[in-house]
């Protein structure tokens, strides 16, 4: 079953991609799924976030991101990271390559995550940090990747006021 996140988000998958059936991650509050699979391995975006200790910046948060990788895939590789944002809205972006067990199949795989801190509107004074993720082949990712940036631009704060 999938965690709630920690404040509520609107959001659009870009075209063609499905929410995610069958087995996620408990971690995981969405998940989407490409609809094209590269030699058996779909590429798939996926959300999740907390309330992290007020004093842990986003490299802090990111850099545990990569060691929880690291106990479950071989090579875990940095590759690029940025910060971004504003004072009042930070944002991280880190791309990872790692070695991977995936459907029996040794993969090379490639994950960019973006880090987004939100203010809590319950309560002004905590911050929440969602992660999103794209993970893809090596080969299949740089095609997939503008689709992910179309993702993450869409992402914002649902106020309940709809459309």
């Amino acid at each position: 079953m999938p965690t709630a996140l920690p404040v509520p988000i609107e959001f659009r998958l870009p075209e063609g991609w499905l929410p995610a059936r069958g087995d996620v991650d408990p971690g995981v509050a969405f998940a989407a799924v490409h609809p094209h699979p590269d030699s058996g391995f779909a590429a798939n975006i996926t959300i999740d976030g907390g309330f992290p200790p007020e004093e842990a910046s986003l490299v802090e948060l990111a850099d545990e991101s990569a060691e929880r990788l690291r106990q479950v895939a071989g090579s875990v590789r940095l590759v690029h990271r940025r910060e971004a944002g504003t004072a009042d809205s930070p944002a991280l972006t880190q791309r990872l390559t790692f070695s991977a067990v995936a459907g029996g199949v040794a993969r090379d795989l490639v994950q960019s995550q973006v880090y987004l801190a939100l203010v809590d509107t319950a309560d002004p004074h905590r911050r929440a940090v969602l992660r999103l993720a794209l993970t893809a082949t090596a080969a299949q990712h740089d095609g997939v990747l503008p689709d992910f940036q179309e993702f993450v631009r869409s992402v914002r704060p649902d106020t309940g006021e709809g459309a």
